[in-house]
């Protein structure tokens, strides 16, 4: 019998992206018994969502960012009974029609509960859309991280991430307080500190748009920021990496941002870049900063 698996997805505004996802996801070798997409956009992207039978379709009225939709998607997911949870962003496609059959034979084999697949840059198969660090250096470059094999304990979430439905039960689901940037990085915490088994294997794969640009080092290749283009996405990067350091006393990653953020902005003489960066970072220090969108100042 086949695996009971359910999708959940978040869509914003890009139908055609959806549509591709949509049709990648119906040509899986191993089926899928339901999509749960939740769908916040300006426009609603029902007419998409009624082509595939099996979509149970969720208009937001509130734009609850990709935290607050993830976490809508995987209640509805779960709730429909499925054993595994298939998480996917509009804008991501799996590579191949084997691959969550991939991911579905890893877990088994490795007896994880949750595992993630490599995030590939749309038309350069050779690179990764987000870095891993090997041997303390920043990669983007796929054959590195291949000979890897497996990377226990790390992964790009909500990227094609396959979960286990009790995980949910015992970490609970994305945070929406964060609404965008961090609240990837928040779950995979919360998998740590709960002794869940998870990590990625380099036998699966999903395209997703690159980062590339936003990769910043400043002091070699050892040590770099994240400065996202527009100021939207900065100030929420900053804001939650400042919460997430506050809630979890992650001392080494307040080193590590305060050092570099400080190297990097005054190495381009840039004062308002810096002033920026600390008005978000230190907002998520002191655990303000959080509220509807229309009360957010970017």
């Amino acid at each position: 019998m086949p695996v009971p698996v359910a999708v959940a997805a978040v869509t914003f505004d890009r139908p055609r992206e959806l549509g591709i996802l949509l049709d990648a996801i119906q040509s899986q070798s191993a089926p899928v018994q339901a999509i749960c997409l939740v769908d916040s956009g300006t426009a609603p992207a029902r007419e998409v969502a009624a082509k595939h039978p099996n979509v149970d379709y969720v208009r937001s009225e509130a734009n609850l960012g990709g935290a607050g939709g993830f976490a809508l998607a995987i209640l509805k997911a779960v709730a429909s009974g499925a054993e595994w949870v298939w998480i996917m962003d509009d804008d991501a496609e799996p590579t191949d029609p084997a691959c969550l059959e991939t991911l579905l034979r890893e877990a088994d084999a490795r007896n994880l509960d949750a595992v993630v697949p490599l995030v590939l840059a749309p038309g350069q198969p050779d690179k990764l859309s987000f870095f891993f660090r090997i041997d303390g250096k920043v990669t983007h470059d796929r054959a590195e991280v291949e000979r890897a094999g497996f990377l226990p304990d790390v992964g790009h979430f909500f990227n094609g991430a396959l979960i286990r439905s009790d995980v949910f039960f015992k970490v609970g689901v994305p945070d929406m307080r964060l609404f965008i940037r961090g609240d990837e990085v928040d779950f995979m915490i919360r998998l740590r500190k709960a002794g869940i088994r998870f990590g990625t294997v380099a036998t699966a794969s999903i395209s997703h748009p690159h980062a590339f640009s936003e990769t910043k080092h400043v002091f070699g290749a050892r040590w770099h920021v994240i400065v996202p283009e527009g100021a939207f996405k900065r100030y929420f990067y900053y804001r939650n990496r400042g919460y997430l350091i506050r809630r979890y006393r992650r001392v080494k990653s307040l080193v590590a941002d305060v050092g570099g953020y400080l190297g990097y902005f005054l190495q381009r003489g840039d004062f308002r870049g810096l002033a920026e960066w600390f008005r978000a970072f230190s907002a998520g220090l002191r655990g303000k900063g959080f509220g509807p969108l229309d009360q957010q100042k970017f």
